[in-house]
């Protein structure tokens, strides 16, 4: 769990280590997943709902997207993310610009996906690619193309455009004893270990309830 060893890491470029969360600390409920384009922040989202059996919510299909790529106006995302936010549990698996700042500082934790820009843009065409050719839906029914991928908005020009100052968000937000507390993680390989331990004190929770025979 957070705060840890195995968990939290040192920040290898400034030298910090992430702070433990300070509300709720073993078991934190409301959970953001930040990180660069193609970084994965979406699969672990999902993973961690799944091992915490905390709710999931996508930014893509919850909050920004309507079928046939129409984007919702910034007055309708953030009207939807404040009703996120304002739950008491949830795991959210990214946060825009235009709406980062209703559901962060209501987030218990904040688990940074803090890649190479190798790697992160290495996942990105694999999965792009993979999709293009399953046709796949990317959310609300939506698919992506060849022809967006090409195009002056695409997710590539996404990812370049917003690297650096995704990064330099997050480590702000590490900074700032104001805003909830961050795990970065360096490696998929470290986050992978981190998640196995949440579903492994989440299945002993589960064993403890059920030897004393209350839920």
């Amino acid at each position: 769990m957070p705060g840890e060893t195995g968990g939290a890491h040192r920040d290898k470029d400034s030298g910090r280590t992430p702070r433990a969360p300070e509300t709720n600390p073993e078991k934190p409920v409301r959970v953001l997943f930040y990180g660069v384009t193609g970084s994965g922040k979406s699969s672990a989202a999902h993973a961690y709902a799944a091992a915490s059996g905390l709710p999931e919510f996508s930014a893509d299909d919850d909050i920004g997207w309507l079928p046939g790529w129409q984007q919702r106006t910034v007055e309708q995302q953030r009207e939807i993310a404040a009703a996120v936010a304002a739950r008491d549990r949830w795991v959210l698996d990214s946060a825009y610009g235009v709406w980062a700042d209703i559901v962060v500082p209501r987030a218990e934790l904040v688990v940074a996906l803090d890649y190479p820009r190798w790697l992160s843009l290495f996942r990105l065409v694999r999965r792009s690619l993979r999709r293009i050719i399953t046709r796949q839906p990317v959310c609300n029914g939506n698919v992506e193309t060849l022809g967006r991928l090409v195009a002056r908005d695409s997710i590539f020009y996404w990812h370049f455009n917003s690297f650096a100052r995704k990064k330099r968000v997050f480590r702000e937000w590490q900074s700032n004893p104001d805003m909830p507390p961050v795990m970065a993680f360096r490696w998929p390989g470290e986050l992978d270990e981190w998640l196995a331990q949440v579903a492994a004190a989440a299945a002993a929770t589960v064993r403890a309830a059920d030897d004393s025979g209350h839920p």
